[in-house]
């Protein structure tokens, strides 16, 4: 197995995603494989990895590729993170994609796994259509934002969840990113 803590992925403007690639024997061989996109403001380093360690392993074992990425402005990720589902958000997802295709050990084929945050852009990506986007593994989300998001129902602001919420966010991502190179960063 190859699990490779430490990938940039460039954006257009410039900014570097950081990420991590999970990547199966058969890509490590010259194979080109199917690439599974977890796209999350979660960071990678730290919030996120136990969970990924079992579940990005569990795919990595079934022949796919895993590419984790930390959004623009969350965990190593340079730049600025302003609010949950902005346009950059989607583009930079959409650019993930393209860089993923262009990449010696993929087949061309990507999917976006998540849930919740991770489900709701996936579907918000699938929208734009953008080439070598294949599928789309969408749990705990939804199309409709207006009537069935987490923090709205039927357009009313579920205000019991908003400060807890942004305090967790807020904490998270002010962090700054980990300093050991090597150590998932």
């Amino acid at each position: 197995m190859a699990l490779i803590t430490d990938v940039t992925v460039p954006m257009p403007d410039g900014t570097r995603l950081a990420a991590k690639l999970w990547s199966p024997q058969s890509a490590m061989a010259g194979g080109r494989v199917l690439t599974i996109l977890e796209f999350l403001p979660y960071r990678k380093v730290d919030w996120t990895a136990r969970r990924d360690a079992s579940r990005h392993e569990y795919f990595r074992e079934a022949g796919y590729a895993v590419l984790r990425v930390d959004m623009r402005g969350s965990g190593n990720s340079e730049g600025l993170y302003y609010d949950e589902y902005e346009r950059q958000e989607q583009d930079d997802a959409i650019s993930v994609i393209a860089w993923i295709r262009a990449q010696a050990w993929s087949s061309g084929h990507v999917v976006m796994y998540g849930k919740s945050w991770g489900g709701f852009n996936g579907l918000q990506v699938a929208a734009r259509a953008p080439p070598g986007l294949s599928g789309v593994i969408s749990l705990y989300s939804t199309d409709n934002r207006y009537t069935d998001d987490i923090h709205h129902m039927g357009g009313c602001v579920l205000a019991v969840q908003a400060l807890p919420w942004a305090a967790v966010m807020f904490a998270w991502n002010a962090r700054p990113p980990h300093p050991a190179p090597g150590h998932g960063g």
